[in-house]
């Protein structure tokens, strides 16, 4: 496990946001590190991101609980099995008591009667819905299918073990991912040219993106004026607050991001947040004007 390691690939140099030399020069892309961020907000953070022809990170390659960040990768499973003709995302689930966990703001409602897939989908990309995604993750086929989606999109070391809430929980390396392997997923999802999804599938799953309340205190506080994101969270009553997304600058341009921060006992929810709101404002400068 390599601790307070950072990247830089790309030989690209931007300019600072804000900065404009006297002279015809360029500043060099500065390199992340989130030490003092860190001790101050009493956590780990795991970050990286992509913007232009730079990527840069920390603490890349450690593992951090996914928690309801997951949410998003199922949805995008989901529309590909449609496309792939093994699912009708209008085909309606029963919902049951049975199925009912924490956290059930849209299936809740809906006990005793049905949701299609799609709603289904996005109930828990928007609304973070936690039976939606027990019972997506039932209706594709299980754990073994999402495992298998992941490996698909080139995606070899992402852990997929347990339900939720289960799959919350600190236990080992279970239901873990790698902030440089999610950024990258996401990349492959929703910017490059060879993504499994059309582009209606894309366009539908980055409005959910776009439209869910989470994390108003996450990279969405982060941002310049005129920023926006494309995102989901997910977050451990113990400690795990995340953020991944697609941020678009002022000018359109696409940064790629991808925060996990796991709190000591020490933090506070507030502070997992600001953590996270602080590192998006780290990115922004970094990034430059993409």
């Amino acid at each position: 496990m390599m601790h307070r390691r950072t990247i830089l690939i790309g030989a690209g140099a931007l300019p600072l946001v804000g900065c404009k030399p006297a002279v015809s020069q360029q500043v060099p892309i500065p390199r992340l590190d989130f030490t003092e961020l860190e001790q101050r907000f009493k956590g780990r953070l795991g970050l990286a991101y992509w913007a232009g022809d730079t990527t840069n990170g920390w603490r890349f390659d450690e593992r951090f609980v996914y928690c309801s960040t997951f949410k998003m990768y199922l949805a995008a499973a989901m529309f590909v099995r449609a496309q792939q003709g093994l699912e009708d995302l209008e085909r309606q689930v029963p919902i049951t008591q049975s199925d009912m966990i924490s956290h059930a703001p849209i299936t809740g409602k809906a006990v005793g009667g049905t949701l299609s897939i799609r709603a289904l989908m996005k109930g828990t990309v928007e609304e973070s819905d936690n039976p939606a995604a027990n019972i997506l993750l039932r209706e594709m086929g299980g754990l073994d299918a999402m495992r298998q989606f992941y490996r698909d999109i080139g995606d070899t070391t992402t852990k997929v073990d347990r339900f939720e809430p289960e799959m919350n929980r600190l236990d080992g390396d279970k239901d873990t991912i790698q902030p440089l392997q999610s950024m990258s997923n996401i990349k492959r999802l929703l910017i490059s040219d060879d993504t499994p999804l059309n582009a209606a599938s894309k366009a539908e799953l980055l409005k959910w993106m776009r439209d869910t309340p989470t994390g108003k205190d996450r990279i969405k506080a982060g941002l310049p004026d005129g920023w926006t994101v494309a995102h989901k969270t997910g977050t451990g009553g113990y400690g795990p607050t995340n953020d991944i997304g697609v941020i678009t600058t002022a000018t359109g341009h696409p940064v790629v991001i991808a925060i996990y921060f796991h709190g000591s006992p020490e933090s506070t929810p507030e502070g997992r947040e600001q953590a996270i709101a602080e590192a998006t404002r780290a990115v922004v400068i970094a990034s430059g004007p993409v």
